[in-house]
């Protein structure tokens, strides 16, 4: 696989197998496109009984969805889910790797837990498993750049058609 820089990015964007939306053209870097966090977070709500983690666990079971109407302060050590404000649209050869921005990552802000890889041929919005490492409270707000989504050449075509492949909610 190899990484895609901006004048193949803007290729594919001009030519419509990449569809980001919205997208701004000062989004586009050198070999990456920074994403914007959307209107709504997902947290996880304090409970004292242990979670079951099995095949048919759903996150939503134990979550409720708030609005970033107001910053949200997350606490240090704590995990919330943020969606991406852009829908993206990849083809079946290209994939990505979601991927925090260094000057919030520097203040604690892990952007993904575990589930950073973007498959090939998804349409959605990207959801963020931010979690905050720091010793500090960190106040998250809505339409803030805080990560990018590197892309690559995939060697063949795959389309992801997995539960989360139309995924337009948190």
């Amino acid at each position: 696989m190899t990484v895609l820089t901006r004048d193949a990015i803007r290729a594919e964007l001009d030519s419509g197998r990449l569809v980001i939306t919205p997208f701004e053209d000062d989004q586009l870097g050198a070999a990456s496109i920074d994403l914007t966090l959307g209107d709504e977070i997902r947290v996880l709500e304090r409970r004292a009984d242990p979670i079951d983690l099995l095949a048919d666990s759903d996150y939503r079971d134990h979550t409720r969805v708030a609005t970033l109407d107001e910053p949200y302060v997350l606490a240090p050590g704590s995990t919330i889910h943020g969606i991406t404000r852009e829908r993206i649209r990849l083809p079946g050869d290209l994939c990505g790797f979601l991927e925090g921005r260094s000057r919030f990552a520097r203040l604690g802000l892990m952007i993904h837990v575990t589930s950073a890889f973007v498959q090939p041929g998804v349409d959605n919005r990207q959801v963020l498993e931010m979690s905050n490492v720091s010793g500090h409270p960190l106040r998250i707000h809505a339409g803030v750049r805080l990560c990018q989504i590197v892309l690559m050449r995939t060697e063949g075509e795959a389309r992801y058609e997995g539960r989360f492949s139309q995924q337009v909610e948190i």
